[in-house]
Parts: C-alpha cells; structure tokens; sequence
C-alpha cells in the first residue's frame, strides 16, 4: 500500500514536468518549422532591389512609373493614380507563388514579356486600363511558382529589361520602325495555302486563313463562326508583308503559344478572354509580324501545331 501511494506520488509530482517538456518541445518544433516556412523577405529585397510589405502570409514589392510622364485625356496623370508595378510573394522559400501586374510602354511589352517566358514565369494577360492616354500604357500580368528565389530573380529581370530599354531611349518611341510598307498589297497565296495546309481567303492582293475551334457556352457548341477562332491575315507584298491577327487558345496552351511566338520574333499586342461561362475556358491574343510572308506563315502556322486541334478545317 505505501509501495503504491509513493508511485502515485511520484507520478503526481512528474507527470505535469514531462507534459510540459512535451508541449516546450512541440512548441520548439513549431516555430522552426514555421521559420524555415516562412518567406525570406529580406532575399526578395536583395535580389529586387525594392523594399515591400508584409501582410499576413503576402510580401508584395511595388513601385510606380514616374520615369515617363503619361497623360489621359489632355490630364496629366500622377502615378499613385494607377501607374504602379507590384508583384506580390507567398508560399515559402522552397515552395511559393509570385503574381503580378508590369506597368510597359508599347515598346517595352514584347521585351519584357519575352524576359518574363524566358525566365520561368508566365504571361497571363496584356491589356490597357486607360482611353486617349499618351503614351499607350499597357498592362501585363504574370505568375510563377517554385523557389522564391528563383522567382524573385526573374521579377528582377523583368524589370531591368524595361530599365535597359528606357536608358537607351527615355521616351517610348511610337512606331515599330522599320522600311514602309508597299502601297499596294501583292501577297502570293499559293505558298501560303501550301504552308497552311488550305486555301486562305483573299481580297485585294491580301490573304486571310482561319480556323475554328470548338468550345460549349451555355449548353451550345460554339465555334468557327461564333468567334472561337485562330485566324492570320497577310498584306504588303511577299517580301516585305505585315502579318495581324488572334490566337483562340485554351489556358494550357496559352504558355507554349506565346513562347513559340516570341521566338519568331511576332509581336504580342493583346491577351484577354472573349466570353464568359465557356468550356473549355478559351483565351484570346492578338499579335502583328513583320517580315518576308513565308517567313510569317511559317512562324504562325509552328505556333498553331501546338494547339490540340486534330484538323485546320476543324469548327
């Protein structure tokens, strides 16, 4: 009976220590994985070059384009009213996610967006935010994930291309340059039929191919002709033709597109969707080329062998 109080007092007077060096351990382990979790803001800082803010899990670097003046509508607009590029970080530093919106002048947006494919991240859409502003601004979007360093390398890239492109010329030139293009459109179609694998429409010495997709809205198929298209028109003449036109791709193809595109030197002008509510979910770009014809319908017609299309007469 003593043998057994004094057990009982022994447990009595122990247990609650060894509880408690098993919650102080637990704690321990908490915070250190929570520390090695966490993101190394002070890398993002390093590495950017720009100071950020913390907010909840979310460190997000930000700065505005006060290196041009841009005016709406005859205003001159201060940068704190929508002039500002951010990227924002979460995630840990083995495991995080970047997303962003780049400030460009016309002729910084290929540039940086081919920095931007290049270097891991993804181009996710290209717009304006403004009417009758001088000069155009443009919008692009990016996202990322993997280490954050990595990530943070990239952002950095981003932004020293533009940098490098305003040093050169402090003020965004308003053409693509250039020789002119001839007078009178003359574009041979046959070659282009033949790269294209179809008869293109022509009119006035210009060539234009299409080709349709199908997607579902609404519970109705939808396709060439209600707009989900891929279509490339071709003037000016067959060595010196200019080449515009929208890719209809879906959101896995989207990457792969533009980076095909890119590497033939097309310029991307748009990234956007058309509709809502559709399935497959369908994004829309529209770029411009500029170069001999063949030159350009080869260019489109690698691009569009990435889209999953089983026929280019496919609706």
């Amino acid at each position: 009976m003593k043998k057994n109080h004094r057990d009982f007092v022994i447990r009595s007077r122990t247990e609650p220590r060894i509880q408690a060096i098993r919650i102080f351990a637990a704690l321990c382990l908490v915070l250190a994985q929570s520390a090695w979790a966490a993101l190394d803001t002070a890398k993002i800082e390093q590495i950017t070059g720009l100071k950020g803010k913390l907010t909840a899990d979310v460190y997000k670097i930000s700065f505005s384009r006060e290196d041009v003046k841009v005016t709406v509508g005859g205003w001159t607009m201060p940068p704190f009213m929508g002039l500002g590029t951010w990227a924002a970080f979460t995630g840990d530093n083995e495991h995080a996610m970047v997303m962003g919106d780049t400030v460009l002048f016309e002729d910084e947006v290929n540039a940086a967006m081919s920095t931007a494919l290049e270097n891991g991240l993804s181009v996710t859409a290209l717009h304006n935010h403004f009417l009758f502003d001088q000069p155009k601004v443009f919008f692009m979007h990016i996202s990322g994930a993997g280490r954050v360093e990595k990530l943070a390398g990239a952002v950095k890239k981003v932004y020293d291309r533009v940098k490098e492109i305003r040093a050169a010329s402090p003020r965004p030139k308003d053409s693509f340059g250039g020789k002119a293009l001839p007078e009178k459109n003359n574009i041979s179609a046959e070659p282009l039929n033949i790269i294209f694998g179809m008869s293109g429409e022509a009119k006035n010495g210009m060539v234009k191919f299409t080709l349709g997709r199908s997607a579902t809205m609404h519970g109705m198929t939808i396709g060439k002709e209600m707009g989900v298209n891929t279509w490339a028109a071709f003037a000016g003449s067959d060595d010196n033709a200019v080449v515009d036109g929208d890719f209809a791709v879906t959101e896995d193809e989207l990457q792969p597109v533009l980076k095909s595109l890119r590497k033939s030197n097309i310029d991307i002008v748009a990234i956007h969707q058309h509709m809502t509510h559709e399935e497959p979910r369908i994004m829309f770009f529209h770029y411009w080329g500029r170069g001999a014809a063949k030159d350009l319908a080869q260019a489109i017609k690698d691009a569009i062998g990435l889209l999953k299309i089983t026929s280019p007469k496919q609706d």
